[in-house]
């Protein structure tokens, strides 16, 4: 079983780790699920090096950070082995609090410095074929209010490369759906720490949510209290998570996709043919709202891997 979190302390390193979440929470606005980890991580740190006696900021060393490291990948600290991503973000929440401590002159260097995270295994986005995404999209039954919210909503994922989070959190005024006026539509989706950012709709989509706005959507309303939300669920209000999800479950099983479809593989169908098709790196990662390129470039080896494919297939030299 594994062993359970550390609890918060009173100590002077307890108060100053507060200080400093409370100053993450305010200055980067980060989401209650990444303040929720790092608190996690800090207070297993805090119990690390209130095994070895150390008390103070001034007093710990780089030699305690890098045991740290080691410990949080081994267990050897009394509780469960990290795997090799959760213990990176562990490392790196260690590497802010020095860095925070250091620019707030709590201590007069910093230690964690030269301690990184450990090297993880580069794991490959899953993407669907173009074909398959196209025979889930095609296999929703329009002729109900619920199906055609079914179709805008799983239009809309592959067009925006939302989140789910982000689709079913969105409003009816979220959405500027095209006409000759407005040019194309636009939708503003709210991502991890509120960050905003506009991203196209394209035209399949657009026609989707259009149709379910005027017909489908008044009709799932008049069930409910009025909810502003764009995505409603048989009861007139905001549809969930998991709804969305059994959503493409069930399209998924319609169009007879032999393969394991979640709302984030259309996500990551949507960033990868883009990239295929010719798209920017740094346009995909504004669209997806990454906060760093880095994070983005994981999809380009995605694609490097087809273009090799290719140049193996059709090049008359490829092979001896």
């Amino acid at each position: 079983m594994p062993a359970p979190a550390p609890a918060d302390g009173d100590g002077p390193l307890s108060v100053l780790v507060r200080d400093y979440l409370q100053h993450m929470s305010v200055e980067r606005g980060l989401s209650a699920n990444t303040l929720a980890a790092y608190r996690r991580d800090l207070r297993r740190y805090e119990a690390f090096l209130a095994a070895r006696g150390v008390q103070d900021p001034p007093t710990i060393t780089r030699h305690d950070v890098s045991a740290f490291a080691q410990a949080v990948a081994s267990g050897d600290d009394g509780f469960s082995p990290l795997s090799p991503r959760s213990a990176a973000r562990t490392v790196v929440a260690v590497r802010g609090l020095h860095r925070f401590w250091a620019l707030e002159g709590i201590t007069e260097g910093d230690p964690a410095r030269d301690v990184h995270p450990p090297i993880t295994g580069q794991r490959l986005p899953k993407a669907i074929p173009v074909a398959d995404v196209v025979r889930i999209l095609e296999s929703v039954d329009t002729g109900t209010p619920s199906g055609q919210r079914d179709r805008a909503l799983l239009e809309f994922l592959y067009s925006t490369g939302a989140r789910i989070s982000e689709a079913v959190g969105l409003d009816v005024d979220d959405v500027s759906v095209s006409d000759a006026l407005n040019g194309p539509a636009v939708v503003r989706l709210t991502g991890k720490g509120s960050k905003e950012r506009l991203v196209p709709v394209g035209s399949y989509a657009a026609r989707a949510v259009d149709a379910y706005l005027v017909q489908g959507r008044p009709a799932l309303a008049a069930k409910g209290k009025g909810s502003p939300a764009l995505f409603l669920n048989a009861r007139g209000g905001r549809l969930s998570r998991q709804s969305a999800w059994t959503i493409l479950k069930t399209a998924t099983e319609r169009a007879q996709v032999q393969r394991d479809v979640s709302p984030h593989t259309l996500r990551h169908s949507f960033a990868t043919h883009l990239l295929e098709g010719g798209a920017d790196v740094r346009v995909v990662q504004e669209l997806l709202g990454h906060a760093s390129v880095t994070t983005t470039q994981v999809y380009t080896l995605v694609t490097a891997d087809t273009l090799r494919e290719i140049y193996a297939a059709a090049h008359p030299r490829a092979h001896a």
